[in-house]
This record gives structure tokens, sequence and C-alpha cells, in this order.
């Protein structure tokens, strides 16, 4: 007895949690939904065929003013049963001919409802949201049951992450020539992927762009095995071949290759070094004990007010450290006088110049997504997923900082990086 009483218990608790009991409310919903789908389809072949349904001709007047030309007929109906946020809903699609001048008569086609359309164009955003995080076919499925009343299957998440990958090859193929990209920042991330059925790192190339009126877009994201100079040439070789104009100023985190790569492929480019990752070769070039001092030294030189400061202060910097900690005087002064190109731009340029802090917080974003994945799939789905991301809204580019001054050339003097 008591087995047979806990089995409806239980059968009801799979019920609420799939959303297969009856709900009022959304019956009434789905109700109100499939008259208002089949009212704006009906609309159609009557403005087309200037008559209502039944009707000989639609407007028919006995004054001067001409009756319309009827350029077609009814013919018949068919039942569809689109799916939406709303669920599945069956409605009846009016059928009608169109004459041609040459007698022939074709199909109409909706406008509303085009032909073998199966979903409303809204469902696919959640779906495609479902699916970034790198979730199975199967798993997107469950987890949309309740919301699309269990219309959507394991192969319309496949369909709809096809679309994804379609659009992002789309929008790496085409042409930079008319993009006013003034500000590049090219930067790489580490992430685990499947290669030969073993889970390895590897790198997540993307190259960040400014535009005149200070909007930030992607022109270029790869995924590839490694994080070499042949693959971040590669990757500027793409933007190049794109026909992406010379960007003032180029930040870069100071790897050995890509200042070697800007320099072949736009050898007139201002090269910009990222502070921030120039404050932590500093500190990894140090001893722990006098990492806050020369943490104090290297912020008010990069945070000095004017240009003339910023000399003087880096000037200091050496000289103190030169006898302390060579290895840290060494390594500032190898960054020369391309840690400081900011100062040759207006001042409120500076501090979104100072680092590339808008593509890192782009990837640091893209991999709290992606932390709970042991390995994703391969590397070129980590470069499909990244831009996914930025399309379907979930990582936001805000405007570069100072964008009201973007169009204002950089001052011909540096800073002197003799000391």
């Amino acid at each position: 007895m008591k087995r047979d009483t806990a089995e409806p218990a239980a059968g009801a608790a799979e019920d609420r949690l799939s959303g297969n009991r009856l709900d009022p409310v959304a019956t009434i919903l789905r109700g109100k939904v499939r008259g208002f789908l089949e009212t704006m389809i009906e609309e159609e072949p009557e403005t087309m065929l200037a008559r209502p349904r039944h009707g000989r001709r639609c407007g028919m007047t006995s004054g001067p003013t001409p009756a319309p030309i009827i350029v077609g007929h009814r013919h018949g109906q068919r039942s569809r049963k689109p799916a939406g946020t709303f669920g599945e809903t069956g409605i009846t699609v009016p059928r009608a001919r169109t004459a041609a001048a040459d007698g022939k008569t074709s199909g109409r086609k909706s406008k509303a409802l085009r032909s073998c359309q199966r979903r409303a164009a809204t469902v696919d955003a959640p779906i495609a949201s479902a699916d970034l995080p790198g979730a199975g076919t199967r798993r997107v499925k469950r987890a949309l049951a309740t919301l699309f009343a269990g219309e959507i299957g394991k192969d319309a998440v496949s369909r709809v992450w096809r679309k994804v990958k379609s659009d992002r090859d789309a929008r790496n193929a085409r042409s930079l020539s008319a993009e006013p990209i003034i500000r590049s920042i090219p930067d790489g991330a580490a992430v685990r992927a499947r290669l030969d059925r073993k889970a390895a790192p590897v790198s997540l190339l993307a190259a960040l762009g400014v535009r005149q009126d200070g909007q930030k877009v992607l022109p270029a994201a790869k995924g590839m095995g490694g994080e070499s100079e042949a693959s971040r040439r590669a990757l500027l070789d793409n933007l190049l071949k794109r026909g992406l104009q010379t960007p003032e100023p180029v930040i870069v985190d100071g790897a050995p290759g890509l200042e070697k790569a800007l320099a072949a492929l736009w050898p007139d480019s201002l090269i910009r070094r990222c502070a921030a990752h120039k404050h932590r070769s500093l500190l990894a070039h140090a001893p722990e004990r006098p990492h806050e001092e020369i943490s104090a030294g290297y912020k008010g030189m990069i945070y000095a007010e004017t240009k003339e400061e910023i000399g003087i202060k880096r000037k200091a910097f050496i000289r103190k450290w030169r006898l302390k900690c060579p290895a840290a005087a060494t390594s500032l002064a190898e960054a020369g006088g391309k840690l400081f190109t900011f100062a040759r731009f207006s001042k409120s340029q500076w501090k979104p110049i100072r680092a590339a802090n808008a593509i890192e917080r782009l990837h640091g974003e893209f991999k709290r997504r992606i932390k709970t994945q042991t390995a994703l799939p391969s590397a070129e789905t980590a470069a499909v997923l990244f831009r996914a991301l930025l399309a379907s809204g979930q990582i936001v580019m805000r405007k570069a900082g100072g964008w009201e001054s973007l169009n204002e050339r950089p001052f011909d003097h540096a800073i002197d990086p003799a000391a």
C-alpha cells in the first residue's frame, strides 16, 4: 500500500518539474496567440487579392473610382504548428496563387510565416545561449523543454549552433577596408581543448578594435594550437588581407614575436606596451621584499600628471633600482619609449591607452563562463564561443574612454627613453 501511495506523488513531482501539468494561464495565452497569428496571416492574401475571403471584390464602388484588379485566387488552406516562447501552436494558414502577366500562376509566399519555418526567431537566441557554455545538445533540449513546451529537439539545437558558427565565419571574412578602426589591441588567452582525444592548452587569439566613434568591435578571433609567433602573425595577416588600415596605436602585452610581426606589417604604426603587463614583469624580476616599493615608484611614474613629470620619475626609478635591483631596472629600460606612447596623445586618451584592460576584460569574462568545462571540444570552438557571447549580448563592450577626442592626431615629440 505504501508503494502505491508513493508512486503518484513521484509522478506529480516529475510533472511539476517538466511542465507537463495543465497550466490554465498558458492555455489561455496560447489561444490568444493563435488568434492573433491567424488574423495577421489572413490579412496578407486579402491585401494581395484586394478582396476578403468569400468576397468577389474589395472596395467595389459605383462612382468614377475604379475597383482594384484581382491578381490571383485563393487556393485552400493548410495547417502549421510554429513553436515560439508560447510553445507549439496549431494555426490555419490560407493559401493563394498570384497571376503573372503571361497568364501563369505561382504560389504566394507569406512574409509573416516563411516556408518551412517551425520556430520563431526569438527561440534561437535562448537555444544558442544555453549551448554557449559547451553543454551537449541533449542537455540543452532537456533544459529548454519546459520553456518551449517540449517542442525543441536536439536536431534543432544542432542547427542553431551551426548557424552561429556560419555567422562567425562570415564575420571573420568580411572586408575591413571601410571599417574606421583607429586602435587595435591583439592579445591571446590560454584555454583547454581536446586535441587528438587529449585535453591540452590552446590559445584563443583575438584582435579588439576601436572605431572613430569610440565603439569597440572584434574584427578577428581564432583558436590555435599554440600562442607562437607564427600564430600571431597569421592573425595579423588575416586583418591586413581584409583591408584593415594602419591603426594608431597598437597596444601589445610585450610578447616577443608580436612586435616583430607588427613592425613587418605596419612599420609606421605606434606601438604601445601595456602598463599592467610591464608592472607584473617588474615584480617577477625582483625579490618579494621590495615589491611594494617598486610598485609605488612604478605607479607614480605611469600615473603622473604631465609628460615632463613622467620623464623625471622614470629616470629616478632607473637610477634607484639599477643599484638595488638591476633586473627590475633592466626590465623597465627594455620597454623603452613604447611604455610611454600614451603621453603622445591628448590627456583624455591616457587612461584607455595605458593598458590592454579592454581585451583582458573580455578574456576574463570568457574564462568565467567556461570554467566549469574540463576541456572544450576543439580549439576552433573557443573562437566560436567567444564571438557568440558577444553577439548574444552576454558580454557587452562599452565605448572607449575619451572617445570624443579619438580623431586627434598624436604629438610628434615623445619621452626620451635615455636615463
